[in-house]
């Protein structure tokens, strides 16, 4: 199964430049007639799909860019924390709260400038292996 990352945004250029920035993506192509950026560097390419303010989403639905809330949000591991924050604030992300330290590592919240959330993760030893309970769901099990 392959997974592909769409993020509707209402400024492509002023996007593909955030998210190059930012999390150090890169453009791979431009497809249809310009509309859409593909994006490569992560696990999964990200499409930019060139969307405006206002249009119909789905039913009953508009988009809208200012800060939302959305059930589904991307994480990006990186090796250096500290240094991606900056790199996300000088892009122009907003943090949203402190960072955090968790036993599975650190972690920072931002808003991007269309208003959808991500976080920056920094592992910490095996990274969510440090809380995995398999060990004691197998136990269960048997």
């Amino acid at each position: 199964m392959e997974l592909l990352v769409n993020i509707d945004v209402n400024d492509l250029p002023e996007a593909i430049r955030f998210y190059e920035q930012a999390l150090g993506l890169r453009l791979g192509r431009l497809l249809f007639e310009g509309s859409v950026a593909e994006l490569l560097g992560a696990a999964a390419p990200v499409y930019l799909l060139a969307k405006a303010d206002g249009t119909a989403c789905c039913p009953g639905q508009r988009r809208d860019y200012r800060r939302h809330w959305t059930p589904v949000h991307l994480d990006f591991v990186v090796e250096d924390l500290d240094a991606a924050v900056h790199r996300a604030l000088e892009a122009g992300a907003r943090l949203e709260g402190e960072v955090l330290s968790q036993p599975y590592g650190r972690l920072a919240t931002f808003a991007d400038p269309f208003g959808h959330g991500f976080c920056l993760i920094e592992w910490k030893g095996e990274g969510y292996a440090e809380v995995a309970e398999s060990d004691r769901l197998a136990q269960e099990e048997t």
